[in-house]
């Protein structure tokens, strides 16, 4: 997935500014309330679950299915380690060590503006999951553009953090599961401007949208900063579905 298809809706100053603070709130408590859930799933989010002996761990106890999970964990990264990151191809095991804490940052993504400076874009309710690692996805971007010295083992373990995250939840559906149950839609997003870099995307199911380019263009002039945020609708709190409910629903026909 990396198509996001961001409706667009009117509004005028007085909307925005009043929906604006109202996502600026809502946004505040997705956040801190899926770190907290985060923290709480952290010992079920294991990478050793998935890999076994294959990375370095105070237990080297032999896991079922870890050679396939590792071969799997090979292909994908030979597929995007060379552009534009520019690695080599063949992973020596035993990996470093992956920390089984679970970052969350705010999904970004560029709009272009015709005429005008791209915009970065971050939603409210759309959050990327990685192991923690020293090289978080901006420090990846900074590396890949050149802003910031390029530390090879620190690309290449940020790879492996998206990667072996993404294939956990293929190979435990049931982590996938209670996310959802936690209201959650979980995906696989694919970073167009990092080589189509797989990482695991969750969303709160709240509708949001943007503007026209020329209201969002009028905004960031008048703030000098190429920066804008998506906007939850105003009906989107009450109409956020029960999956819950719906499942049940479809169930009793």
């Amino acid at each position: 997935m990396s198509e996001l298809n961001i409706p667009r809706t009117d509004l005028n100053n007085k909307e925005f500014l009043e929906l604006r603070q109202a996502t600026d709130k809502i946004a505040g408590l997705l956040s801190q309330r899926l770190k907290g859930q985060l923290a709480t799933l952290r010992p079920l989010f294991i990478p050793r679950k998935l890999l076994g002996t294959y990375i370095k761990s105070s237990s080297q106890q032999e896991i079922n299915g870890s050679d396939k999970a590792f071969a799997e964990l090979q292909e994908r990264y030979s597929a995007l380690c060379e552009a534009p990151f520019q690695l080599p191809k063949k992973l020596h095991p035993p990996l470093p060590a992956i920390a089984n804490a679970l970052e969350c940052v705010p999904l970004q993504y560029e709009l272009a503006i015709e005429g005008e400076r791209a915009v970065t874009v971050t939603s409210p309710t759309r959050f990327l999951l990685a192991y923690q690692c020293e090289c978080p996805l901006e420090r990846l971007r900074g590396m890949v553009l050149g802003r910031e010295a390029r530390q090879e083992e620190e690309m290449r373990q940020a790879l492996i953090s998206h990667l072996a995250l993404v294939l956990l939840l293929e190979h435990f559906p049931a982590l996938k599961t209670l996310l959802e149950d936690l209201r959650y839609q979980v995906d696989t997003y694919l970073l167009p401007d990092l080589g189509k870099l797989p990482a695991v995307m969750i969303t709160v199911p709240l509708t949001t949208f943007l503007p026209p380019d020329s209201f969002i263009t009028e905004v960031t002039q008048l703030s000098g900063i190429p920066a804008f945020q998506e906007i939850i609708a105003a009906d989107a709190v009450s109409n956020i579905p029960d999956l819950l409910q719906q499942e049940l629903e479809e169930l009793v026909g």
